[in-house]
């Protein structure tokens, strides 16, 4: 085994997983990462038809089926095209070399003399008579992947690094791309009504009421403490799920307040503490300077909410969703519900927004659990508004405290990160809980704190490790054991609180320092890679005609590299700050080594700093009593599209350089470069997010 090889292949070996060339002339890619806006489907494709050398139209791809895919986890992390786009790269390229040695083979001539052009193969530029269609056989697909083929050189590359439509936009702009546009025979709808916490017991439930309520025909499925209602009328069970929680009385709920709400909560929570990185100085030199900066719960606040569809038939349960891993998906809920895991199957269908653990899995099991109560029905359950605000699993809470030992000319020769967060991944692979499971008659064992490992890039530690050239550095991790609401993934995880920390410091250790920002990051700098993705940043947005503090017009500057080993961006802002921040212009500069779809890639940019400026100007998730508060758009604002400012995004060619995840590299860079536009406006700093207007004037008169 070639212990080289991208684990997607080391889990998938037989190239018939992957692909196989069809009677309509078309190509069949297989691939287990998921469509989840970032227009990953589009790039796989254009690799597939770089290495087989055939027309991209002719790419046919399917995703996320755990019947006909691969299976490749969950598409998170800014993998899917350092993961899954290598594996794409070398079966192609090792079945185009198998299919070509073979045809060398029986024209009797060497490989090098052969060629294809858009599947059609050609001997010294004559038409051979061949293509993949007629000349490749059923061994050419059968056989493990060695891994020993060599790709084509990016030099030699027609399709990869060029822009190419994105093939999922027409549907979606036309409203038919979505889960939540599906219709199947025999369908059912279905809404649930939730627990308020994990261990609350129903104790009565009024379905008179709630029958008369929906003023329809309902049926009410129970399961333990798991309550549904299912119609052939969506109008009835959505009156039926709104009015339900006035109707059901409860034993064992939680009591929460608003104090749990701020990241300073985790400070006095028991946790399971780390230390990373270099030891404690045992006699500290230097001058001690130290802040903290935080940022509260928020959540994904997707445009739709989740939805899945189930349906129970002859001892076989299909499920579709908008899950971000269908493998991962279907082994929890066969397992929950007690099937063997051959008599599952899931298929994913687009969700209009995501970027981490959502309510999809959640929704997806609702489903199932109804389905085997109501077989050889298709169940299709949508959440309300309300429920996905209030049961999603959000992204925890966030503290930095950051301690720098300073020289006589002001720059770090001892730094400390201290980190208090809960987890940032409770998916149900890594130990994580979903609410049907909770609610149902033997519930499983609360979760337990769980956060990537640091080879995997750290869940709360993520980008907490500064790339400077600090003599001496640590992180000091508390992973709180416990969290008043559910916590799990979201875009970035801990890598926009803690480089907003890191970024908003070097800023006030400059200022400390009496030099300008730029010059003394790149005093403490010699990766050239972030020197020149700084420099062109600092050059396109005017930096050294950026003016005086405390004018209401401010120019703030970040950098990061995503999980210090995945894509560079330096971020810009320009801002106006009066009562609020209204944000003007921001410039971009990324390195992403080779890029595969130049204007796929400008787009996840672009949304990462769009959602990063939502975050950190308005979003928190609030509690009190005995849940989140914030249920709606009124109480969880967003970044509106009135509010988006002009985005100018360059991206550095680095062809000759491996191809580094992106979808996330904007997120920190965006919320530091925010804060220090915001001290620059104000002449005062707010190291909390959101940056409200209450926080403003907090600062203004400190």
């Amino acid at each position: 085994m070639n212990e080289t090889l991208p684990l997607s292949i080391l889990n998938n070996r037989r190239i018939d997983k992957w692909l196989r060339f069809a009677p309509d002339r078309t190509v069949k890619l297989a691939v287990g990462k998921v469509e989840i806006g970032q227009g990953v489907l589009t790039a796989l494709s254009q690799i597939a038809a770089e290495e087989l050398d055939v027309a991209i139209d002719r790419i046919d791809i399917l995703s996320g089926d755990t019947e006909h895919a691969p299976d490749e986890g969950s598409t998170s992390s800014s993998q899917s095209i350092e993961v899954s786009g290598r594996s794409v790269r070398l079966v192609s390229a090792e079945l185009r070399t198998r299919v070509l040695s073979r045809l060398a083979q029986r024209l009797n001539c060497s490989p090098d003399q052969l060629s294809v052009d858009d599947g059609t193969f050609y001997q010294d530029g004559n038409p051979t008579g061949q293509d993949y269609w007629s000349f490749a056989a059923a061994e050419d697909f059968a056989a493990d992947i060695a891994g020993t083929a060599t790709p084509k050189p990016p030099a030699a590359y027609k399709v990869v690094g060029q822009p190419v439509p994105r093939r999922d936009l027409i549907a979606k702009l036309t409203g038919a791309a979505f889960i939540h546009d599906i219709v199947r025979p025999d369908m059912l709808h279905a809404r649930t009504l939730r627990q308020p916490s994990r261990d609350a017991r129903l104790r009565s439930l009024n379905q008179a009421a709630i029958l008369k309520a929906a003023a329809r025909d309902i049926r009410v499925v129970r399961v333990g403490d798991f309550v549904a209602f299912v119609s052939t009328d969506e109008t009835a069970v959505q009156r039926a799920a709104s009015v339900a929680p006035a109707h059901a009385e409860w034993t064992g709920v939680r009591v929460l307040t608003p104090a749990q709400q701020e990241a300073a909560w985790f400070r006095d929570q028991p946790a399971d503490d780390r230390h990373l990185g270099d030891p404690l100085p045992q006699s500290p030199t230097g001058t001690i300077v130290s802040e903290t900066y935080s940022r509260p719960f928020v959540a994904h606040a997707a445009l739709a909410p989740s939805c899945a569809l189930a349906e129970y038939r002859a001892g076989h349960l299909s499920i579709w969703s908008h899950t971000q891993g269908v493998y991962p998906l279907r082994n929890a809920v066969a397992d929950i519900i007690g099937l063997p895991r051959q008599q599952v199957s899931v298929r994913h269908a687009h969700g209009a927004g995501c970027y981490g653990h959502n309510g999809a899995d959640d929704a997806a099991l609702d489903a199932a659990v109804i389905a085997l109560q109501i077989p050889d029905h298709c169940i299709r359950v949508q959440w309300r508004r309300e429920e996905e605000f209030g049961f999603e699993p959000v992204s925890t809470a966030h503290m930095t405290r950051l301690s720098a030992a300073l020289d006589d000319a002001g720059r770090p020769i001892d730094w400390t990160a201290e980190v208090w967060a809960g987890s940032h991944v409770q998916r149900p692979v890594f130990g994580g809980t979903m609410l049907a499971h909770e609610a149902m008659p033997n519930p499983p064992p609360p979760a337990k704190a769980n956060d990537p490992t640091e080879a995997n890039g750290g869940g709360g530690t993520r980008n907490a490790f500064p790339l400077y050239d600090f003599p001496a550095k640590r992180v000091i991790h508390h992973l709180a054991l416990t969290t008043p609401v559910r916590t799990s993934s979201l875009r970035g995880l801990g890598a926009l609180p803690n480089v907003f920390a890191l970024e908003c410091f070097i800023d006030e250790l400059a200022e400390r320092a009496g030099i300008d920002p730029v010059v003394y990051r790149l005093s403490l700098l010699s990766d050239p890679r972030a020197r020149r993705l700084i420099e062109n940043v600092a050059d396109r947005c005017n930096w050294t005609g950026r003016g005086t503090a405390g004018t209401g017009r401010g120019l703030g500057l970040a950098w990061s590299r995503y999980k210090n080993k995945a894509a560079y961006a330096c971020v810009a802002v320009e801002l106006d700050v009066d009562q609020d921040i209204t944000l003007r212009r921001v410039w971009c500069a990324a390195d992403a080594g080779l890029v595969i779809n130049p204007d796929g890639a400008r787009n996840q940019l672009e949304g990462g700093i769009v959602q990063a400026a939502s975050m950190t100007l308005k979003e928190q998730v609030t509690l009190d009593g005995d849940g989140i508060t914030s249920l709606d758009w009124d109480r969880y604002p967003i970044l509106k599209f009135s509010e988006v400012p002009e985005i100018d995004v360059t991206i550095l060619p680095n062809p000759d350089q491996p191809t580094l995840g992106m979808g996330e590299c904007t997120f920190g860079p965006t919320a530091a470069a925010i804060g220090n536009a915001v001290a620059h406006a104000l002449g005062a700093r707010i190291r909390d997010m959101p940056l409200t207007r209450e926080r403003i004037a907090a600062a203004l008169v400190r």
